[in-house]
């Protein structure tokens, strides 16, 4: 009877036969896998799974239930061979270059990137010895002409930050290939759900997936996406510089990822109707939207993208930094100097991602203290229309 009692007190213990339970039904939703070891069978499984011979886990830096799962999410959005999740945005741009370029190499970048971006494939890469060059990536024939027999990469954004401007894809895609070279997209402004750069000839797309592809304003995380042809030593430089993600932003990331389509058909919905607003008011000096017939890109942006124009509009003051500051400090629209949460927000671009580069530098990309950025998030529309309208208001009276 003793025996008896203690095996079946032993049976009810906590996690006893967990693995049974756990495999007689499936989650509807992914597990948070907080993991960063994991367990072998033997040294011979340990040796296969660490050459790749066999598909598992061992150590989360390497590779986790949690990214895998992101990734795949990415991959159908982005209609792309291969992805890889990285800490951040930043991180994904690094993993792109350092995977793909060595010392000696030429990288042109255009000269309308988010200022870290910039401050990265110049002052850092030449330090490693890769060379840079500034472009306008919207004069095709300049950056032919910037081409050398050196150049292996050319970096743009979709959607320019923060003025809003469209580069020609399927053009500079033509120039880096005829070049042997390769073209990086950052797509972080427009999302796949508002542009998908591979299927318009791009070789790698990243996207700080911590702005609208997430956009719960609660993840630090980036993308890698790309052909298989240029992913060989994608895992590897992963792992090695540290590039890797967490388990729980994965895991909040692909709530974020499966709604958003429906969020940036409102965001975009209210956008257009923001931009539209701000166009005609005569204490706004301009506006810069896609969805406007007045953007010098409406016709590129209508031919690339699909269901909208984007959430971001950008907009000037003519009052300088005093009208900026009288705006942001009417409190009707957070000022956040990031972009791409649930709630619409202003962020101010002198002050915050571009404030490393000079007055001169940003007279010349038309960024003036007056510049405000706004973040589009799901708010009613009839909610942020007003909200914008009052702080206009407030700001001139």
């Amino acid at each position: 009877m003793a025996g008896s009692k203690k095996q079946e007190t032993s049976s009810n213990l906590p996690g006893t036969n967990l693995q049974q339970r756990l495999n007689a039904t499936v989650p509807h939703n992914m597990p948070l896998y907080l993991a960063s070891v994991w367990q072998c069978e033997s040294t011979e499984q340990a040796d296969r799974l660490l050459a790749g011979e066999l598909d598992g886990y061992v150590y989360q830096r390497d590779r986790h239930p949690n990214a895998d799962l992101f990734a795949e999410a990415c991959q159908l959005l982005h209609q792309a061979e291969r992805v890889a999740i990285t800490s951040s945005g930043m991180a994904a741009i690094s993993l792109a270059v350092f995977s793909q370029l060595q010392s000696g190499d030429h990288l042109l970048v255009s000269n309308q990137l988010y200022g870290r971006t910039t401050l990265l494939l110049t002052s850092e890469l030449q330090r490693l010895g890769i060379k840079c060059s500034l472009i306008d990536p919207y004069d095709l024939e300049s950056v032919r002409n910037a081409v050398t027999s050196e150049t292996r990469m050319i970096v743009v954004e979709t959607i320019a930050n923060p003025l809003l401007r469209i580069v020609d894809i399927r053009g500079l895609a033509q120039i880096a290939h005829a070049a042997d070279a390769l073209l990086l997209v950052d797509n972080t402004f427009a999302t796949p759900a508002i542009c998908k750069p591979l299927t318009l000839g791009a070789d790698l797309v990243m996207e700080s997936v911590s702005k609208f592809i997430n956009g719960h304003g609660d993840v630090m995380l980036g993308m890698l996406a790309g052909r298989e042809e240029h992913w060989a030593r994608v895992a590897m430089v992963n792992a090695a510089w540290g590039f890797a993600s967490s388990p729980l932003e994965c895991w909040l990331a692909c709530r974020g990822i499966s709604t958003l389509t429906l969020r940036m058909q409102q965001a975009c919905t209210t956008a257009q109707a923001a931009a539209e607003l701000l166009a005609e008011r005569e204490d706004v000096e301009s506006v810069q939207y896609p969805g406007l017939e007045s953007h010098p890109d409406h016709a590129l942006a209508s031919e690339q993208f699909i269901n909208g124009f984007g959430h971001m509009v950008t907009f000037r003051l003519p009052g300088g930094r005093a009208a900026a500051d009288k705006v942001i400090a009417s409190g009707e629209i957070p000022f956040c100097p990031s972009l791409g949460d649930v709630s619409t927000t202003l962020s101010h671009p002198t002050s915050t991602s571009h404030r490393g580069l000079s007055e001169q530098q940003r007279v010349e990309l038309g960024i003036t203290e007056g510049t405000i950025r706004l973040s589009v998030g799901v708010d009613p529309t009839e909610n942020v229309l007003g909200n914008l309208e009052k702080a206009l208001d407030e700001a001139s009276e």
